[in-house]
């Protein structure tokens, strides 16, 4: 007999409550829009007291970004599933991408409200935001994770920034995605499908000379933007 396969650990009652919370939520932003709804309409919904919801999350932009963080968690999830086997890099990323499609599926229609909200500059919910950190992070790594498990080589430095420059990337994708109106986002699905194998290539080409110079000085710039950011907070 092979070894028993490990399951994961079922949630908690508090895990419970905080998915529980953060479902109704989504479900009012649907309904009735982000403004209208209140924590006390919130905590209605899902069928705990207002001070219990208060206790999961001080405010609705900290609810959703306990969504952004449990939206991150399972892309990844998905998505290792989908990339398993697969070591071609436009592949890995195609699925990445895809399986983040797929997983948002269901908030697709609601998707301007935190759009609109996230966009500002100031807000906690952007995704540039301090308080976006560990989903930013997550979605970072995973696509560190798309690069190393592909079979395709790379200059050391490139490897290094790749995966940030991947998630800007990603966010236009996302941007797009939001506005797409088109059946079951097939606009988005082209889109991924014809501009991942443009921007890979140019990856997998970058020990050439000339290629390699265009995309070390597009990563250096993101380097240097982040060390300016940081200097400014």
């Amino acid at each position: 007999m092979g070894a028993a396969t490990s399951r994961p650990n079922a949630p908690t009652k508090g895990e419970q409550t905080r998915a529980s919370i953060i479902d109704a939520a989504l479900s009012l932003f649907e309904e009735v829009g982000y403004d209208a709804s209140t924590m006390r309409a919130i905590a209605e919904r899902a069928g705990v007291s207002v001070g219990n919801a208060y206790y999961y999350f001080s405010s609705k932009e900290e609810l959703i970004q306990g969504f952004y963080d449990r939206n991150a968690l399972q892309h990844e999830v998905r998505a290792l599933g989908d990339l398993d086997g697969v070591t071609d890099l436009v592949e890995r990323a195609r699925t990445n991408l895809v399986a983040w499609v797929e997983e948002n599926a269901g908030f697709h229609e609601f998707a301007g409200v935190f759009l609109r909200t996230a966009s500002d500059p100031m807000s906690p919910m952007s995704p540039f935001s301090d308080d976006s950190a560990p989903a930013r992070e997550r979605a970072v790594e995973g696509w560190r994770l798309v690069i190393e498990g592909s079979d395709a080589e790379m200059p050391e430095a490139i490897r290094d920034e790749l995966p940030e420059l991947l998630w800007l990337y990603q966010m236009g994708i996302v941007l797009f995605w939001v506005h797409d109106r088109s059946v079951d986002v097939a606009a988005t699905r082209m889109l991924i499908d014809r501009t991942v194998p443009m921007l890979m290539r140019a990856v997998e080409f970058s020990a050439l000379p000339m290629v390699r110079e265009a995309v070390t000085d597009l990563v250096t710039l993101i380097a240097d933007l982040r060390r300016l950011q940081v200097s400014d907070s």
